[in-house]
């Protein structure tokens, strides 16, 4: 265990999708933390966001330790949104972990494990790591292949050079595959880890801009690199806690991240890990970087969970916890016991408590038209006009909803925008909570388990 495993699993890309949140970009601030009514995808819920900016600005001063952020309010308030919005905020680094309260039921191990897990996946670690790199444009590449194949290894040669040199370095059969398989090409600038003998294309040279050769819109141009060929470089990578975890628990290593079932991870190899990286914190080769953990519908989570956040919000190594509710004052699951939101007494007064209020018919109209543009569709003003009606005496979610299905409608019908008829159309195929409750109370007889209580009114009428 003395030397940990660590692997650069950032490299993953990330499937982007069209989801509920996927236009937020931020939480749309200015430089004084006061919110613009419409920016980075946000809108309205000025005294949240500007609450959220004031706990933003803590934790990049690290001044929130032992303390979380409780978003209280109604459904489709943007709750989510906000806490999206900070995460965005915090940076590409930053990590941000998201669950919500019922999914710890549903797992194959302790609740406890279950919560550890999703804390340290919001604890990242900032390893610096010094490494000597070659770096430079490639003039030439020769390869030269032997008149029997298989007869004898392939070798050649590669021209390097920067703005003050140029050098020839021999090739063996490992680096030739590299750099087949990287695509390399002259004008290309590329870097090459001394230690791994990785191949990394940093772009192509500004010299070669002119060739006028097909480029795909990817190509990034840069410059020739200057100095010696030879640098040492540092390199930094940002693994989460929970990754270093997984990592060092199994004897696949590294593939056990994909693999997907962790299970539970024994409390000795937590601590060897915690022990090591603090070792690497006092050489100044490693810092924490603490991130934010999202808890949804935190009133799902019972009188045990509740008692273990406390203690792991008083932990120095604690992200920070951001939990949402919509509930008013209710039961606290595990116990028969009332308290505001469903959370008990001593971990509220720990909260810093955000409330959201409902939305403006201006605001909902602003949001509706950030998403149209998001999910593609055109929509006549009328048609909006319409749709921020609907979503103002329904709900907020019940318009977005409507917003693909009337597309798919103005299809159907061979139309290039969104009108009125669209709208009408998916209105009467889809039911918002309130006629659907109406359609319930009118044929609750012909519903199984029919449980609304019979009136005098109706027993009079069924003697």
């Amino acid at each position: 265990m003395a030397d940990l495993k660590l692997n650069d699993v950032k490299d993953l890309t990330r499937i982007e999708r069209i989801g509920a949140h996927s236009h937020i970009r931020g939480l749309g601030l200015d430089d004084a933390l006061d919110a613009r009514k419409v920016s980075q995808g946000m809108v309205g819920q000025t005294k949240a966001r500007k609450a959220a900016g004031v706990i933003l600005q803590m934790i990049r001063e690290g001044k929130i330790a032992g303390r979380g952020v409780l978003l209280a309010g109604q459904p489709g308030t943007g709750k989510t949104a906000i806490a999206m919005g900070m995460a965005k905020a915090l940076g590409e680094e930053t990590p941000f972990a998201m669950m919500a309260g019922s999914e710890i039921f549903s797992l194959e191990m302790s609740k406890t494990e279950a919560l550890t897990q999703a804390f340290r996946k919001a604890i990242g670690v900032r390893i610096k790591e010094e490494t000597e790199v070659i770096e430079g444009e490639v003039v030439e590449i020769q390869i030269d292949r032997p008149a029997t194949a298989g007869a004898a290894a392939k070798t050649g040669k590669l021209t390097l050079k920067t703005t003050d040199m140029e050098t020839i370095y021999d090739l063996g059969t490992k680096m030739i595959e590299s750099l087949n398989k990287e695509k390399v090409q002259s004008g290309d600038v590329i870097a090459i880890d001394k230690a791994t003998g990785k191949i990394t294309k940093l772009g192509r040279s500004f010299a070669r801009s002119r060739d006028y050769d097909a480029m795909g819109p990817t190509t990034k141009f840069v410059q020739c690199p200057d100095g010696e060929l030879q640098k040492r470089k540092e390199v930094v990578h940002v693994v989460s806690l929970h990754e270093i975890d997984v990592i060092n628990s199994r004897t696949q290593g590294f593939l056990a991240l994909f693999a997907g079932d962790t299970g539970e991870i024994r409390s000795e190899v937590r601590e060897q890990i915690d022990s090591k990286v603090a070792e690497w914190r006092e050489e100044g080769k490693a810092e924490i970087v603490p991130g934010v953990l999202f808890i949804d519908e935190v009133h799902m989570l019972d009188i045990e969970c509740f008692s273990f956040l406390n203690r792991a919000l008083e932990n120095e190594m604690s992200p920070i916890l951001v939990v949402a509710t919509n509930r008013g004052i209710t039961r606290i699951r595990g116990t028969n016991y009332k308290s505001p939101h469903g959370i008990p007494i001593d971990l509220l007064d720990r909260l810093l408590i955000i409330s959201t209020e409902p939305y403006s018919e201006a605001e909902i109209r602003a949001i509706l038209d950030i998403r149209c543009e998001e999910e593609d569709v055109e929509m006549s003003d009328d048609a909006r006009e319409l749709l921020t009606k609907i979503g103002h005496e329904t709900s907020l979610r019940y318009a977005i909803h409507l917003i693909t299905a009337a597309s798919l409608a103005c299809q159907k019908r061979k139309g290039t925008e969104v009108e009125i008829e669209d709208i009408s159309r998916v209105y009467t195929l889809f039911l918002d909570v309130k006629r659907s409750t109406q359609f319930l109370i009118e044929y609750q007889e012909q519903f199984m388990f029919n449980e609304v209580p019979k009136t005098d009114e109706d027993v009079e009428m069924a003697g």
